[in-house]
């Protein structure tokens, strides 16, 4: 029967600039994905492929889940 019981929401200082719980860090992490491959596909995608970026953003995603 602990189904019933609620779970307090933990909030916590990181290195972003506001108290986040989870799902905050995980929707600035896929903020942070659609932002950089729009700039990206318009300003590097000739230079350097699609790829990079996705490589590099999923790389930032996971340093705001876990640290941020």
């Amino acid at each position: 029967m602990s189904d019933d019981i609620d779970r307090p929401v933990v909030e916590r200082r990181g290195f972003l600039p506001i108290e986040t719980n989870a799902f905050d860090r995980i929707f600035i992490a896929v903020l942070l994905f659609v932002a950089l491959h729009l700039l990206w596909m318009r300003f590097l995608e000739a230079d350097l492929p699609l790829m990079v970026a996705t490589v590099l953003s999923l790389v930032l995603g996971v340093i705001i889940v876990m640290r941020g």
